[in-house]
C-alpha cells in the first residue's frame, strides 16, 4: 500500500501536527502533497479543539522544493487562472492561505529548505529551525526569481539581494541574523523548543492571539499608519467577545483566565 504523503498527529491537547512524508523525494512538493497541506490546515483551522498547527517534514529534509520531475500542470489542488504565469499565481495563492488562516501555524525546519520548501515555510506563522538547516533558492541561478517574492519583505533589500543575485542557500544561524526565521536550536532540541513555544501560545487568550495574527498579516499591504491604527478596531472586537473581559478579571482576581 501506497504511504501516505502526508502525516496527521495530535502531540499536544490542542495541537495538531503535519509531517511530510515523502522522504525519499527530500519532501517535494507535488500537487497531491501540496493539496494535502492545505487541505489539513483548513480543517485545523475549522476545529474547535486545535488552536495551533506544526507543519514539519520526515526524513532528513522539511523540503527541497517543488517536485520538477512531476507533470505539475495536471491535477493541481485546486483553480487558478490560466495565462502567463498560471503556476506562480497558483502557489502563491496556495500558501497566502495559511497566513489568512485565523490560528497560528509554525514551520518547525531541519535540513534542507529550498525553492518551493522555503515558499512554504515563509508563509508560516513562526519558524523555529534545526541548526542543521539550509534555507535558500536556487533555482534563481539557472531557472527565474522565486514565485513568492518575500525576501525583501522579510530579510529587507541587502540581504534579499544577496540571496537571490547568488542563488546561495544560508545556514540556520545567517537565516536567523536575516530574519528569515524565529529560532535555531540544537537539532536533537528542536521539537522541545518547539513545544514550549506553543504551550506558551496555548496559554494566551484564543481570541486576542486570533486578532494579533490578523494585524501583523494587514502589514503586508497596509501604510504605516492604517496599519497602526487597525489595532484599535482589534482591542475593541477582541472585548466584544468576551476573552478580553474575562482575562482582565482573572487578572484582577489572581486566578487563571477561563475562556470561552
Amino acid at each position: 500500500m501506497t504511504a501516505p504523503v502526508l502525516l496527521l498527529d495530535e502531540p499536544h491537547p490542542g495541537v495538531r501536527r503535519l509531517t511530510l512524508n515523502r522522504p525519499e523525494k527530500r519532501n517535494a512538493l507535488n500537487n497531491e502533497l501540496r493539496g494535502a497541506i492545505l487541505d489539513a490546515l483548513e480543517a485545523a483551522d475549522a476545529d474547535p479543539a486545535i488552536r495551533v498547527s506544526i507543519l514539519r517534514g520526515a526524513g532528513p529534509a522539511f523540503s527541497s522544493g517543488y517536485d520538477l520531475s512531476a507533470d505539475n500542470s495536471v491535477g493541481q489542488p485546486y483553480y487558478s487562472p490560466g495565462g502567463p504565469g498560471q503556476w506562480a499565481r497558483h502557489v502563491v495563492d496556495g500558501w497566502f492561505t495559511i497566513w489568512d488562516l485565523a490560528k497560528p501555524v509554525i514551520a518547525q525546519v531541519h535540513g534542507y529548505c529550498l525553492a518551493g520548501g522555503s515558499e512554504l515555510a515563509a508563509c508560516c506563522d513562526l519558524v523555529y529551525v534545526a541548526e542543521d538547516a539550509r534555507i535558500g533558492y536556487p533555482p534563481t541561478r539557472l531557472m527565474s526569481p522565486p514565485d513568492n517574492q518575500f525576501h525583501p519583505w522579510l530579510m529587507g533589500m541587502r540581504a534579499a539581494m544577496e540571496m537571490l543575485l547568488t542563488g546561495d542557500s544560508v545556514a540556520a544561524e545567517q537565516a536567523l541574523a536575516w530574519g528569515l526565521v524565529n529560532r535555531v536550536a540544537p537539532a536533537p532540541e528542536l521539537e522541545s523548543v518547539t513545544a514550549a513555544l506553543v504551550d506558551k501560545i496555548l496559554a494566551c487568550a484564543p481570541t486576542a492571539i486570533r486578532l494579533q495574527k490578523e494585524l501583523i498579516v494587514r502589514w503586508r499591504n497596509t501604510d504605516l499608519s492604517s496599519a497602526i491604527r487597525s489595532g484599535i478596531d482589534a482591542f475593541a472586537r477582541n472585548y466584544e467577545t468576551g476573552d478580553g473581559r474575562e482575562g482582565a478579571l482573572a487578572f484582577l482576581e489572581k486566578r487563571p483566565p477561563k475562556y470561552q
